[in-house]
């Protein structure tokens, strides 16, 4: 009996790796890499399996990197973010956006109000800086103008070339200074690649040159805290970075995350709104790796503390001028 429930085991495991590389698309260099990429999925379920156990409303699950080591997963995700005081070069900041001690409502999601593209996916490209970038001037213009274009991350990695470089990382700042003197492409007519290109200059506009007027920090450089979150939140989606390159991240499926991510920064995303989960008021973040990961693309952060680094001073948001509503 031993013997025949083993065999139905290993045999279920089989059927469940093979279900797995099919739904994703999975291709390994030969059995030996198939059976060492099989090892690390078994083991990833079987922390996915634990973490579920606890009975915690934070929920691990299969993902396109459930089959990748931490360190390969690490390489897989596009880690692109840069800090703006590693560059020497300065940012059109126009303001800062700091609390006044307001009143803020329970919740807010720009999702559902209409102002958020659908989730996009990077790819194994360091170019996060410009889905967050895209994904900020998107969710202002809609705010501006009652209309929702989803914009280019490719002309981003083509042209905004002066410190901000492509697959290997850059800075929302910095993007939106460069997009000031330039009309921004849409998606469409300017797609994304996954590589650097070369700069392309016709293209359908979503915001006419001069469009966007700058962008505003959220709180000071030193320091934001909830409330200057909350505060820019009633306005527009914001961009910020995080850490997102541990495990916690690798196996998100859903619920409220208070920990396990650290806070050295090294991906770009978008808060698109807060809420309240029972007793746990999160962050809700739009990621940039299909809708295959995660809730649906997102995560929801604890609000409680500075959970992965959210609130490290590294947040901010595009001002659209009022003249392109149409």
């Amino acid at each position: 009996m031993k013997v025949v429930f083993a065999t139905l085991l290993v045999s279920a495991a089989a059927r469940e790796w093979d279900d797995f590389k099919a739904f994703f698309g999975k291709v390994y260099n030969g059995d030996n890499e198939d059976a060492a990429h099989k090892a690390t999925y078994l083991f990833n379920v079987a922390v996915n399996e634990v973490q579920n156990a606890k009975g915690e409303n934070l929920k691990f699950g299969v993902n396109q990197f459930t089959d990748l080591s931490q360190e390969e997963f690490r390489v897989a995700a596009g880690f692109g973010f840069v800090r703006s005081w590693e560059f020497e070069s300065t940012t059109a900041l126009l303001q800062n956006h700091v609390s006044q001690g307001e009143t803020f409502p329970d919740s807010i999601d720009w999702e559902q109000r209409g102002a958020v593209t659908p989730v996009k996916d990077q790819g194994q490209c360091g170019s996060c800086w410009s889905f967050s970038t895209t994904g900020g001037l998107e969710g202002a213009y809609k705010v501006t103008t009652n209309h929702l274009t989803s914009m280019s991350e490719q002309q981003f990695m083509d042209c905004d070339t002066g410190v901000n470089d492509a697959c290997n990382g850059g800075n929302v700042g910095f993007a939106l200074t460069y997009a000031e003197g330039t009309g921004i492409a849409t998606d469409a007519s300017y797609p994304y690649l996954g590589v650097q290109g070369t700069c392309q200059t016709s293209f359908t506009n979503a915001i006419p040159n001069g469009g966007v007027m700058g962008h505003s920090r959220i709180g000071t450089f030193f320091k934001t805290t909830a409330d200057d979150m909350k505060s820019a939140l009633q306005m527009n989606p914001v961009s910020v970075a995080i850490q997102a390159d541990q495990r916690a991240f690798q196996h998100y499926t859903s619920g409220v995350l208070s920990s396990g991510c650290g806070d050295q920064l090294d991906h770009a995303v978008l808060v698109v709104g807060y809420g309240l989960d029972g007793s746990d008021e999160y962050w809700r973040v739009k990621n940039s790796w299909a809708a295959s990961w995660g809730d649906a693309g997102y995560i929801r952060l604890n609000t409680a503390t500075n959970v992965c680094g959210i609130l490290n001073s590294q947040a901010n948001y595009p001002l659209i001028a009022s003249s392109v509503a149409v």
